[in-house]
C-alpha cells in the first residue's frame, strides 16, 4: 500500500500579535513534498502575515517544522540557509541592475555552486535576456527573475506571495508557466487570490479565514464545490462556466467582469 510523503513543512497553532492587533489566532498548514500548496482566503485574512510569520519576518509562536526539524525560533536569515526560498508579493528586482546582476546578487556564499544549468534549463528566456535591465522587463518576466533567484541555491521549498497580483491577463498566463515549471523542481507555497491559476497548479490548499485556518484538503475538490468556495472565498457561481470561478476575495456576483474572464480563460 503506497504512502504519500511526509509534509515538507508543518505548521501548527501559528500566532502572530503585532503592537495591540492579534492578527493569526492559531494557524495550522501543511506544504505538501511536492508540487503546489495554495494558500487561500479572502482579502484580510491573514496570508501574508501567515507567509511573514513562517519566515521569521514578525514575531510568531506556535510550531513551524521544516523537514522536521523545529525553526519557530530562528532568525530569518537561518531560514534562508536551511533552504527557504522566497518570492515576494512586488518581486523585488533591482529595476536598473540587469538580469545577470540580479542573479548574481542572489547567489548566496556556503551554498555550493550556484544552480545556473536549472535555472537556464526551466527558463531559458533569462539567459538570453541576461544584458537586459530587469526594469525593462515584463512582469511576467521579472516573476522569472523572481523565482529564478529562489532556485539558483538548491532551495528545498519556494514560497510565492501574491505573484500575479496585478498583471494583465496575457503575463498572468506566463506567471503561471513560470510557477508550474519551477514546481517541477522545488515544492512551492502560492499565496494566490486567481482561483484559475490555484486550479492549473494547485494539488492542495488551505483556506484561511480571520486569521485561522477554516479548510484544508485537495484543491480539485474545493473548487469543484460551489457552495464552499463561496462560503469560504466569497466566490459566486459565475465563476463555474468555462471560463473558472472569480479571483479570491472577489464579491459574489451574477456574472464576472469581463476582463476577469478573458483571465481566466488563457490561465
Amino acid at each position: 500500500m503506497s504512502t504519500s510523503p511526509a509534509p515538507l513543512l508543518t505548521v501548527r497553532d501559528l500566532r502572530v500579535v503585532i503592537g495591540d492587533s492579534h492578527i493569526l489566532h492559531g494557524v495550522d498548514l501543511d506544504v505538501a513534498a511536492r508540487g503546489t500548496t495554495a494558500l487561500l482566503g479572502r482579502n484580510g485574512a491573514g496570508k501574508t502575515t501567515t507567509v511573514r510569520g513562517i519566515l521569521g519576518l514578525v514575531p510568531r509562536t506556535g510550531s513551524v517544522l521544516l523537514s522536521g526539524e523545529e525553526t519557530v525560533r530562528l532568525a530569518t536569515h537561518s531560514l534562508v540557509r536551511r533552504g527557504i526560498g522566497y518570492a515576494p508579493e512586488d518581486r523585488g528586482v533591482f529595476a536598473t541592475l540587469t538580469v545577470a546582476e540580479n542573479l548574481r546578487l542572489a547567489e548566496r556564499p556556503g551554498a555550493g555552486q550556484p544552480a545556473y544549468d536549472l535555472v537556464h534549463g526551466l527558463f531559458p528566456e533569462l539567459r538570453q535576456r541576461a544584458r537586459q535591465a530587469a526594469g525593462t522587463l515584463s512582469g511576467g518576466q521579472q516573476q522569472m527573475v523572481a523565482i529564478a533567484r529562489t532556485l539558483l541555491n538548491g532551495n528545498r521549498l519556494i514560497i510565492a506571495d501574491e505573484p500575479t497580483k496585478g498583471l494583465a491577463p496575457k503575463v498572468v498566463t506566463e506567471v503561471a508557466q513560470v510557477l508550474e515549471r519551477a514546481a517541477e523542481a522545488v515544492p512551492v507555497l502560492l499565496v494566490e487570490q486567481n482561483l484559475a491559476v490555484v486550479r492549473r497548479l494547485a494539488r492542495h490548499c488551505v483556506v484561511l479565514a480571520d486569521g485561522r485556518t477554516a479548510h484544508r484538503g485537495p484543491a480539485a475538490e474545493l473548487l469543484a464545490d460551489a457552495g464552499a468556495a463561496h462560503r469560504l472565498l466569497g466566490v459566486g457561481r459565475a465563476g463555474h462556466d468555462g471560463a473558472g470561478p472569480s479571483p479570491a476575495g472577489a464579491s459574489a456576483r451574477p456574472a464576472a467582469h469581463p476582463a476577469t474572464r478573458t483571465e481566466e480563460a488563457e490561465v
